[in-house]
């Protein structure tokens, strides 16, 4: 093969697509057993190639010559073969640094507390001496320092995450309480799945910038490809020509990867316009109360009867957490699922949310357990409405047409993207 992967496993990884923006279509994933690792290198049969878990360290001994960047961070994640002589790279750094930088999380001078004790945190503690920070601790569970006493470290200014705390499935983990750094202002997160950890939703909250593990994936799969083509290694800034074209090829995946969330009151038209949607954009649509119906066999009507809400609640809860960890769909939510944080955390984990907006005297009452009458939907409606706000990312309007409405969702959605349409 010219180009590709080699790890263990490699699932679904998004280094074919992010390659194949930049240029080379023809790259391959190319899954090793350790076994085989020394004979793949032996044969050298490949122009470049990114390596990854488990391999990072394993390759160090089977180049010819290793890059300032692959020593520095102790790990080898692109090998280049000029012609015939195999040369490791770590673009990694390269990826962080880059998102920090558009995040606008500077690390000289800061003091720094990296999370992790693995291979990624090797790459950012290198990288935040590299930058010149004032202090570098690292938190490991039986460390000196650990999770039970880094709350001490209330001079903190800069997280960065290497963990997998708060990956899927086990999204709803945080590994840290950024509320007892009184002196934080920036916080990055490896973590790309789901797009917003608990952690970076922690942060958004407290004002805190943020930076984004998929964008860090996005700058080094350009950083490789570079090398790929004969260029030479550089840090571009995210406002140069091919910072511009990393960030262009990381909206992309993003808005490919993000839920479309439409909230609001019951019968503002979500789950009309949800699926008019996901027509359009060729997406999955999902309804939270048709999978309370479909999981519960009965109706939610029937299941208020039986259960009352604190049941019905339970079996929304479920089927928003469900929902929630999809990529890539149409969710409609019902109108009380907002209410509740837990929910509101899962469905901004992947999720661009979307409160849809109708007249209350345009509002239909008929098979509401909780909104018999107009009266009551519109007090219902005075109450929820800054919870709303406050949780959507835009607001649309429903005065029109099922299209019309479909038409300015999906125009919101892409305005948020740079409108870049595939």
């Amino acid at each position: 093969m010219r180009f590709g992967l080699i790890g263990n496993p490699l699932g679904h990884s998004f280094s074919p697509r992010l390659h194949a923006a930049y240029g080379t279509p023809d790259y391959a994933l190319c899954p090793l057993e350790p076994s085989d690792l020394t004979g793949f290198f032996a044969k050298r049969g490949f122009d470049g190639i990114n390596v990854t878990i488990p391999y990072k360290r394993d390759v160090i001994p089977l180049v010819d010559e290793l890059h300032f960047t692959a020593r520095e961070c102790g790990a080898v994640n692109t090998v280049v073969n000029r012609g015939g002589r195999l040369v490791g790279y770590n673009t990694d750094a390269f990826g962080m640094l880059f998102a920090m930088r558009h995040a606008g999380i500077t690390l000289a001078e800061k003091h720094v507390v990296v999370l992790g004790s693995g291979g990624t945190s090797h790459t950012a503690c290198a990288l935040a001496k590299r930058e010149g920070a004032a202090s570098v601790t690292v938190v490991s569970r039986r460390g000196e320092v650990n999770y039970d006493n880094v709350c001490s470290l209330r001079d903190t200014e800069v997280i960065v995450n290497t963990t997998p705390v708060g990956m899927y499935p086990n999204s709803a983990a945080s590994p840290v309480d950024l509320s007892v750094f009184p002196r934080l202002e920036g916080v990055f997160d490896a973590v790309f799945n789901p797009l917003r950890t608990r952690l970076i939703q922690h942060a958004e909250a407290l004002g805190v910038n943020t930076g984004s593990g998929l964008l860090m994936l996005a700058a080094q799969a350009k950083a490789a490809n570079t090398l790929f083509r004969g260029g030479a290694y550089s840090e571009p800034y995210p406002d140069s020509a091919e910072g511009k074209e990393i960030l262009a090829v990381w909206r992309g995946l993003l808005r490919d990867l993000t839920d479309i969330v439409l909230t609001g009151m019951p019968s503002s038209g979500k789950s009309t316009a949800g699926r008019l949607v996901a027509e359009r954009l060729g997406r999955r649509f999902l309804d939270t109360d048709d999978l309370v119906t479909e999981r519960e066999g009965m109706t939610v009507p029937e299941l208020f009867a039986e259960r009352g809400e604190e049941g019905f609640r339970a079996a929304e809860r479920a089927a928003v957490a469900e929902c929630s960890a999809m990529t890539g769909a149409v969710i409609a939510t019902g109108g009380g699922a907002p209410m509740y944080e837990v929910n509101r955390l899962n469905l901004k984990s992947n999720g661009f949310v979307v409160l849809l907006r109708r007249d209350a005297d345009k509002l239909d009452t008929s098979g509401r357990p909780l909104s018999r009458d107009l009266d009551t939907l519109k007090r219902m409606e005075k109450e929820r409405m800054p919870v709303y706000l406050a949780f959507a990312d835009c607001t649309v309007y429903n005065d029109g047409t099922p299209d019309a409405c479909a038409e300015k969702i999906t125009e919101a959605f892409y305005e948020n993207f740079g409108d870049q349409r595939s």
